[in-house]
């Protein structure tokens, strides 16, 4: 359970370092417009995801047990962590974030990192498709321009969008559909440059020049803070703990699968090997850190970890360079950040809900298994018109259920027993 810093830290040079600084300042100007993006869309502050990419990334790559993994919010958890703030509150949520810190640093301590292998995939494919619907139809909204009330509840939701269908604001469409495409467009061109920061902000900078009436993360949220705030730690009582287990065991389970599966994404790219058991305790003390300093829930973020790969690398300093980079910028540029305008950062998470989805995965589930083709999708359809609780508890158990049976476990010889 050694933290792989410690190991790579035994061959350290100069060049080893130029690399991680470079690849580090690149995966920032890539995470900082997905973690402003990832608040706002969980109904949260955007400096909320700010703290958490710097808090929870900074630990993630310090404790962790991969090389290159980064850390900081991510989608899979808006539609979870929306749920939690719209029933709670947000200091619901902060203690549901340090619960599942908690759990997650028990996990790591008895070495649970390879349980996470039992979770069927279907289940994790079908929820991650559910999550990545919720997320693009969630952001309709902005990208639309529509100054309307909608409900979370899915079908409700599409509903009143197209009841406010003729309030669409050509300004802010244009705005948001500019922004995907330049996204798309760089990222085929240029695919080493952070695109996402650049298309953003030229669409920003041409509604500020223009502008337009679009809105922007300072005209609905005000300033962003210039510094992180102080550590607290939240209120604490034994029904408040009973109330936010539920919510804190699905923060605690979504941060270790989605971890581990971008860790081992992270093994295939650059020929490592993770310790998992090193990657839950990272897991825990970043999402207790991010608590404290009131972020959001942290994982391992497979796309920012495919980026710092793909930008060269090489050791978990990459990772400390990324968190202390967006530390710098929110020191520094806090202020041009709130320019961003919200339909480019729709446009963005409408993307990213698409990439999570993995379309060039679709034909392969047409191969599987019968089974395992309705596992994912029950576990895709309760995920959209139910509830995320819902979906991954009945999604395992059913599928370990048809583990046990491809198996041919006997059945159990019962006997009555005399009352």
């Amino acid at each position: 359970m050694t933290p792989k810093i410690l190991t790579t830290m035994k061959t350290y040079d100069r060049e080893t370092l130029r690399a991680d600084v470079l690849a580090g300042i690149t995966v920032a100007m890539v995470a900082l417009p997905l973690s402003l993006a990832i608040a706002v869309a969980s109904g949260a502050g955007p400096e909320k995801g700010l703290v958490t990419a710097i808090v929870g990334g900074f630990l993630i790559s310090l404790l962790g047990g991969s090389r290159v993994q980064i850390g900081g919010p991510t989608g899979a958890f808006i539609v979870v962590v929306y749920g939690v703030i719209a029933e709670h509150g947000y200091d619901g949520l902060v203690l549901a974030t340090l619960m599942g810190g908690l759990i997650l640093l028990i996990a790591g301590a008895l070495k649970a990192g390879r349980l996470i292998r039992l979770v069927p995939e279907p289940v994790i494919n079908g929820f991650t498709i559910g999550i990545a619907v919720i997320i693009a139809t969630s952001q309709l909204k902005d990208l639309l321009g529509l100054d309307a009330d909608v409900p979370a509840e899915f079908f409700a939701k599409l509903g009143a969008l197209w009841q406010a269908r003729d309030a669409v604001s050509g300004a802010a469409l244009g705005a948001g559909l500019a922004a995907m495409v330049l996204i798309v467009a760089l990222r085929r061109a240029f695919p080493k440059l952070p695109g996402l920061i650049v298309a953003v902000a030229l669409v920003s900078a041409v509604v500020a020049v223009a502008d337009l009436p679009v809105d922007t993360i300072r005209s609905r949220f005000g300033d962003l803070p210039r510094s992180l705030p102080l550590p607290a730690v939240p209120e604490v009582t034994l029904a408040r703990l009973a109330e936010l287990l539920p919510s804190a065991l699905i923060i605690a389970f979504l941060a270790g699968v989605e971890s581990l599966l971008s860790a081992m994404v992270a093994d295939r790219m650059s020929g490592g090997h993770h310790r998992p058991n090193a990657e839950l305790l990272a897991q825990g003390a970043a999402n207790v850190g991010s608590a404290l300093f009131g972020g959001l829930p942290a994982t391992g973020a497979i796309a920012r970890t495919a980026t710092n790969v793909r930008a060269g690398g090489r050791t978990p300093v990459a990772g400390l360079v990324h968190a202390v980079t967006i530390l710098v910028v929110m020191l520094v540029a806090a202020p041009l950040a709130g320019y961003m305008a919200m339909p480019a950062l729709a446009g963005l998470l409408i993307l990213t809900a698409w990439n999570m989805s993995e379309p060039h995965r679709w034909a392969s589930y047409l191969k599987e298994r019968r089974s395992d083709q309705v596992l994912l999708v029950l576990t895709f359809v309760l995920t959209v018109v139910a509830d995320l609780t819902v979906a991954i508890g009945t999604g395992v158990a059913l599928g370990l259920a048809l583990r046990l049976a491809r198996r041919q476990v006997p059945d159990a010889d019962w006997e009555p027993r005399d009352r």
